[in-house]
């Protein structure tokens, strides 16, 4: 047909078909999303944090993990040495590595005594009388090394499986593999006692994975967030601010074909109007009673002991609103962390009291409540000390075999598993790397640590990179 109005098409069959597919894409993607298997997927492509399904059931939802900055001696914990006693004021009698400062003394015994503790018959020294009585709670591992010996670097790879700067924090890959239960809080939460480890905020960092996953730090005061209250909006006013960035942000959004920083962002705004209600309410522990106060020790003499007390009461609180990661850092009490290099006693001592009634506190009310079986609660430091002397009476590192301790969340408890030499420098039975024990802790929260994967510069990472073993022993 021909006439004024009417112009014959110039498409061509290639150029109907470029121009279409959008379209028969967009139909079959909505069939697609309708079956539950591609809900989820939908879900999370909108929220970040959404809950996604793990690999395989889980015997752990979430994390709380109980950072020991600095290196506890594990001669001095967990680990009893009775060579230590026998050989007190002497020389070593084995062949040692350099040590960090190459300060090495005479052979020191442990200023504290062991005792057998519960049913399980676990070795715990004097320095913790509260977490004792959790003995059969406990999954010591006395097998634990690293293979970094100074601190900034071990403690990226304790956190992150690499002592590089830059890579993504366990708490970010857990979040990045499972999503959050808590939509109103952040997935990882950092409870700050007033001590950032060494390597600082790269530790808690997402590194290549999505912003929205990195930690975000709680101070423990009464303004746990910079600038989380408005002092001129109203929330209705806060609410159509946000709507509008949201719509310019969407717009920059369809016109560059999407950006992950950008979608990142968009999603932490929305994020952070919700919690201007959910942190005061967190925070908020007027209700809790009498006796659960007592428990976390928050009416000690101490203040470091009610300081880290009400961190632990803290991390109950989040469990129980559902949020997948908790890490609590050390509180500052005088002297260098857990980092005795001179004045072991006493440094040792201050450490130990002021975390002791807390951690004893949280144990027992996750379990009065129900959720020490599905919570992985961890305590560890970057790497242990060394069996001799630094000087007269320090120790210096030993990232060579150290102590670290889990409980609840289908570990094996009441056992003491892997063992270090009769001086307890290096780990002798059941070794175990670094990358071992992500691996099992991912495998607890039912995620298959080869799988969970992330690609970056034409390569899958992962937490454990291309190591790493799940310890079954470890399991019930």
């Amino acid at each position: 047909m021909t006439g004024a109005n009417r112009h014959p098409s110039t498409w061509s069959r290639r150029e109907l078909l470029q121009r279409c597919c959008g379209g028969f894409g967009g139909v079959a993607l909505s069939s697609l999303m309708a079956e539950s298997g591609f809900a989820g997927i939908a879900r999370a492509a909108d929220n970040p944090l959404a809950p996604r399904p793990t690999h395989f059931p889980a015997r752990a939802e979430r994390v709380i993990f109980l950072y020991m900055d600095g290196g506890p001696s594990q001669v001095d914990t967990f680990d009893p040495k009775p060579r230590l006693t026998k050989e007190n004021g002497q020389p070593i009698g084995m062949k040692i590595p350099k040590t960090q400062f190459e300060d090495v003394g005479n052979v020191l015994a442990s200023p504290w005594k062991f005792n057998q503790y519960g049913e399980s018959g676990l070795w715990i020294s004097d320095l913790f009388p509260h977490l004792s009585a959790h003995a059969d709670d406990l999954c010591v591992v006395r097998s634990m090394t690293s293979k970094f010996p100074e601190h900034t670097n071990a403690n990226y790879f304790l956190h992150t499986g690499s002592g590089l700067q830059g890579r993504p924090s366990m708490g970010s890959w857990l979040t990045y593999g499972l999503g959050s239960e808590c939509q109103d809080l952040p997935g990882f939460v950092v409870l700050n006692g007033g001590l950032i480890p060494p390597g600082g905020l790269d530790n808690f960092n997402s590194g290549y994975l999505p912003a929205s996953f990195q930690g975000s730090i709680f101070k423990n005061s009464a303004q746990p967030v910079a600038n989380l209250t408005s002092t001129r909006d109203s929330k209705k006013e806060q609410r159509a601010k946000l709507d509008l960035l949201g719509d310019l942000d969407e717009g920059v959004l369809g016109r560059s074909g999407g950006d992950e920083m950008m979608e990142a962002a968009i999603k932490n705004y929305e994020l952070a109007f919700r919690m201007q209600t959910a942190v005061p309410e967190l925070m908020d522990i007027s209700g809790e009673t009498d006796a659960t106060r007592d428990i976390y020790g928050l009416e000690a003499k101490d203040p470091h002991t009610r300081s880290y007390g009400t961190m632990c009461l803290f991390a109950r609180r989040l469990v129980e609103r559902g949020v997948r990661f908790i890490e609590l850092t050390c509180p500052s009490v005088g002297h260098d962390r857990w980092d005795q290099h001179q004045n072991l006693k006493k440094g040792h001592e201050d450490n130990a009291r002021a975390v002791d009634k807390g951690i004893s506190g949280l144990l027992r009310d996750l379990k009065a409540r129900g959720l020490l079986d599905s919570t992985l609660v961890v305590f560890s430091g970057e790497f242990g000390r060394t069996p001799m002397a630094q000087g007269t009476d320090g120790r210096d590192h030993n990232p060579h075999g150290f102590s670290m301790w889990m409980a609840g969340g289908g570990v094996k408890a009441g056992q003491a598993y892997g063992a270090t030499d009769e001086y307890g420098y290096y780990a002798i039975e059941n070794k175990m790397e670094m990358h071992d024990l992500h691996a099992t802790m991912l495998h607890l929260l039912g995620l298959d640590h080869t799988k969970l994967t992330r690609r970056f510069n034409s390569r899958d990472m992962r937490l454990t990179d291309v190591h790493g073993h799940v310890f079954h022993d470890l399991i019930s």
